[in-house]
């Protein structure tokens, strides 16, 4: 189509003691909150360590600070061409973890690890390059300042939104953090500042015309990540489909009758909702392939079964004395 597929992933990740998680009890490595910068502590140390460590090897990181929960980190990649993103992702995820235990600490991209604090998210920024030079999402004459292009493309995320859930959050433990109240999306609607909805567009313009999506995590598969989102994207520009008007309001603080009104649906609760929607997409059949469709879906079905089976330390004290 005359395009490349430009991405930025923004990669959160939790330092752990390791001895606290042989005994099953995951515990941060510090008690650092958003933006925490002093003192210099043992999380702090690590993140720049493993920071020189990849700029060492040319890779280019555009930012890294600690993250919003205790002993959580983020390190955002700067652009480039998808396949190239997907291969550093997982040379980074190996190598997050190396560095790690050189410090004396766990690395996690679990996505969520503790009940009562956010979990890991792999916001993804996203973009169309024009081959002859120029961002394709850009356009200063338009309403929001996104071209025709940038709006089908964000209409086709917006209509498979449901049916890509399960790639790009494809954990059972993934749907505890697309909850409300966390800063993680569980309804489907794009905003320009709204950091509730599921797709925001950054202030930036011009060059860095960009598209968020902001559900998947980094504890998925990165290629089949990008793929599925490309693929709504195109679906979106080929089909002409209009996004509806953003909802600048926060999602999570309207009542059911409300986003119902505006039209706003609900991502998949559980993964096995999701895996259900994968199943019956034919869009998604197609944008897989059927060889991995056919593959995923059996592996993640598996898991899915194995969870439903799993009585949980919740359940036993709740029922196993009061029924």
């Amino acid at each position: 189509m005359g395009f490349a597929y430009k991405v930025g992933p923004e990669m959160e990740f939790f330092l752990l003691k390791p001895e606290e998680i042989m005994n099953g009890i995951p515990r941060a490595c510090d008690k650092g909150r958003y933006f925490d910068l002093m003192p210099l502590d043992w999380g702090e140390k690590t993140r720049k360590d493993i920071i020189n460590h990849f700029n060492k090897m040319g890779f280019k990181i555009k930012a890294s600070h600690h993250e919003v929960a205790p002993g959580q980190q983020e390190i955002i990649l700067r652009y480039g061409d998808a396949l190239d993103m997907a291969d550093q992702i997982m040379t980074i995820k190996y190598g997050i973890r190396t560095v790690a235990k050189l410090n004396g600490l766990h690395a996690t991209f679990m996505p969520k690890p503790f009940q009562n604090d956010n979990g890991n998210a792999m916001h993804v920024h996203q973009s169309l390059s024009r081959f002859g030079g120029g961002n394709a999402f850009d356009d200063p004459e338009s309403k929001y300042g996104l071209s025709e292009l940038a709006m089908n493309f964000l209409g086709g995320l917006l209509t498979h939104a449901k049916e890509t859930c399960g790639i790009l959050t494809s954990h059972v433990n993934s749907y505890r953090r697309l909850m409300p109240g966390y800063e993680a999306p569980c309804y489907v609607s794009w905003s320009n500042r709204n950091r509730s909805a599921l797709i925001r567009v950054p202030a930036m313009r011009g060059n860095g015309t960009r598209l968020e999506h902001r559900n998947p995590d980094p504890a998925g598969n990165p290629y089949l990540q990008f793929a599925v989102m490309l693929a709504a994207g195109l679906d979106g520009i080929e089909r002409k489909i209009e996004p509806p008007e953003p909802v600048e309001r926060n999602t999570f603080t309207m009542s059911p009758e409300e986003r119902s009104s505006l039209g706003i649906d609900s991502l998949p609760e559980t993964l096995g909702e999701a895996l259900n929607l994968i199943n019956n997409s034919e869009f998604m059949r197609k944008a897989l392939g059927e060889h991995i469709f056919g593959q995923f879906l059996t592996i993640k079905m598996k898991e899915w079964q194995e969870f439903k089976r799993l009585i949980t330390p919740w359940e036993l004290e709740r029922y196993i004395t009061s029924v």
